[in-house]
């Protein structure tokens, strides 16, 4: 009889139930730990409701700390981030890019009003803020100016991207380069460069990742606009929704990562076999 009321049981529990597990999230450290966690503390929870799963975030202390994660393949489920990098985990790793954000990434270099003539070689005498390598702002202030001998003094202190914008308002620095949805918070500052324009930050899933798990994460991402509640979270990542996205959309982009130290090189081409030679005809009688 306790047989039978176990086994009724058992089959009264949702699969998704039984079924669940936790996966970690990690995420481009724009922010000092205990803030990203504080951002994200939403949106973790709306994906544990929608899925069944528990989501777990994973952050890093900075830049260098999570370039040194990804080089090291440290034990992650989920991403989200730039396109560098989330293309670098599809290369290496086999992640599979979910969403995106709907907007484009792309950065601006922000300076006083009295600061804009000469564009951005009116800067070379000056300094600009940036997060510290190899964030994208830092990434993009590279291909500005290429030649480590004529650029600007370039201070990769800042903690977040408004760190950079305040530094510009006291008069520390010349310049920030921030993110444009960052940028547009800021009116008053005048803009002196934009950069290209990449697909926006992804959510990307590893391969140990069920395709039952990634299809519902991937449905509940495309949904969160739809709640109230979260919209706080998006404006805070500087979106009005996720789409869906593919490695195809970001391919290409993790080359911007090849000058940043500890980038692997990539294995030499095995060299050629020497031909190997007919075989000499017999000899006429």
């Amino acid at each position: 009889m306790l047989r039978r009321s176990l086994f009724a049981i058992a089959l009264s529990i949702p699969a998704s139930a039984v079924s669940a597990a936790n996966y970690s999230v990690t995420v481009d450290p724009s922010y000092p730990a205990a803030q990203v966690q504080d951002i994200y503390k939403p949106l973790m929870a709306y994906l544990s409701r929608s899925t069944g799963h528990t989501f777990i975030l994973k952050t890093s202390n900075n830049y260098h700390a999570y370039w040194r994660d990804i080089l090291a393949n440290a034990p992650v489920d989920f991403s989200f981030e730039e396109a560098p990098f989330a293309d670098f985990r599809v290369k290496r790793y086999g992640f599979a890019p979910l969403v995106r954000v709907a907007e484009p990434t792309q950065f601006s270099l922000l300076v006083s009003p009295e600061d804009t003539a000469g564009g951005p070689q009116g800067l070379m005498s000056g300094t600009i803020v940036s997060m510290p390598s190899p964030s994208l702002g830092y990434l993009f202030l590279g291909e500005l100016f290429p030649n480590p001998i004529a650029q600007p003094e370039i201070a990769s202190t800042a903690q977040t991207w408004k760190d950079g914008v305040d530094s510009v308002f006291a008069q520390e620095a010349k310049g920030a380069m921030v993110p444009v949805y960052i940028a547009q918070q800021y009116p008053n500052l005048e803009s002196v460069h934009l950069s290209r324009s990449l697909p926006g930050r992804s959510l990307n899933a590893a391969r140990k990742v069920p395709a039952d798990v990634r299809t519902a994460v991937t449905n509940a991402m495309l949904k969160l606009h739809e709640n109230p509640a979260l919209i706080d979270v998006l404006t805070e990542l500087g979106t009005t929704q996720f789409v869906k996205t593919n490695a195809a959309e970001i391919a290409g982009n993790e080359r911007m990562l090849r000058r940043v130290f500890g980038y692997p090189k990539p294995a030499p081409a095995p060299a050629a076999k020497p031909a190997t030679p007919a075989p000499a005809a017999p000899a006429k009688k």
